[in-house]
């Protein structure tokens, strides 16, 4: 792809992610600037498409987190104005962003991918889902982690260690989602895989582990906060644990329809060696403690390089 497009960086928006999002979009911005590229940026809001067909860019560069940015709406509404832009298409958006269809679509396929149940809020009133909670428990079994069934970055994730943790914990959950995800607790250690793609298609990344300094849940605050966690990269693992944990990245993202860039998360269980599968993220960070840049540059690839094939993939749609 030759140098010299106009490229609309898309980032802020008003999701809970909304400061990490700008604080991606900047880097990636002063990447592609760096790449002599015509930049322009937008903090999306509803002025947006109007902006955008002021603009005519020749590319939209996503680095917008959580809703309307990871589930398909800013992809549909390029494809409707004829603007190529990075990342993975709207399907892939909805299939990763909807973490119960992704476990679902997960299990069918044979990757290993924690237990879990899902709740909808609405369910409780209208079909008495309260009444399953202590099955789901006894099924599951205690720790339980429960999430809101859409969004990143840890938000609304909470930890039930009793019985009587848990109902605080869905409530907690239910506050950023109608659905929620109660899913078996797995020990171990946190790992993730990003997987680029690139002239010979898509490849994983070295693994990045995450080590947070205080025991306990790698939150968003030990995600964001410099010094609040530890990176390793690529992680000290035996060779066929990273080899496996790699493998099973690029089939998550080749199983969900990702395209350009995606994160895969995964557990090391402590007890059992075993990897487990728990999430994709299809706008991965682009801050500088985020593990996709840290990954990229272990495998030798500068920010700039990432950004280059973060945005010929837009053009090879």
């Amino acid at each position: 792809m030759s140098a010299g497009k106009r490229v609309a960086v898309l980032k802020g928006g008003q999701s809970l992610e909304r400061s990490v999002s700008l604080r991606s979009g900047a880097h990636a911005q002063d990447a592609l600037e760096r790449l002599g590229h015509d930049v322009v940026a937008f903090d999306v809001g509803p002025q947006l498409v109007a902006q955008l067909l002021e603009a005519a860019p020749d590319a939209a560069l996503i680095a917008l987190h959580g809703v309307d940015g990871e589930d398909g709406t800013v992809q549909n509404l390029l494809e409707a104005i004829g603007i190529p832009y990075t990342g993975s298409g709207p399907a892939a958006c909805v299939r990763c962003t909807d973490k119960p269809l992704a476990k679902q679509l997960m299990r069918n396929a044979g990757i290993p991918t924690p237990e879990f149940q899902t709740i909808k809020e609405s369910s409780i009133k209208t079909l008495g889902a309260a009444d399953a909670i202590s099955s789901i428990e006894r099924s599951l079994g205690l720790p339980l982690v429960v999430k809101p069934a859409r969004g990143g970055s840890a938000f609304g994730v909470k930890f039930a260690r009793t019985s009587e943790e848990l109902p605080s914990a869905l409530v907690g959950a239910f506050s950023y989602d109608g659905a929620v995800l109660i899913e078996r607790y797995v020990k171990g250690r946190d790992l993730a895989v990003s997987v680029l793609d690139g002239p010979e298609g898509a490849s994983p990344l070295p693994v990045v582990e995450a080590v947070p300094r205080e025991e306990g849940f790698y939150d968003y605050e030990s995600r964001y906060e410099i010094g609040m966690t530890t990176f390793v990269c690529p992680a000290e693992l035996p060779d066929d644990t990273t080899a496996r944990a790699q493998e099973l990245a690029l089939d998550v993202y080749r199983l969900l329809g990702c395209r350009g860039v995606a994160r895969v998360d995964l557990m090391l269980d402590d007890d059992s060696g075993e990897l487990w599968v728990l999430e994709t993220n299809v706008i991965p960070g682009m801050t500088e403690t985020s593990l996709l840049p840290q990954a990229a540059d272990a495998a030798g690839i500068s920010f700039d390089e990432l950004i280059a094939r973060l945005l010929a993939s837009a053009f090879s749609r």
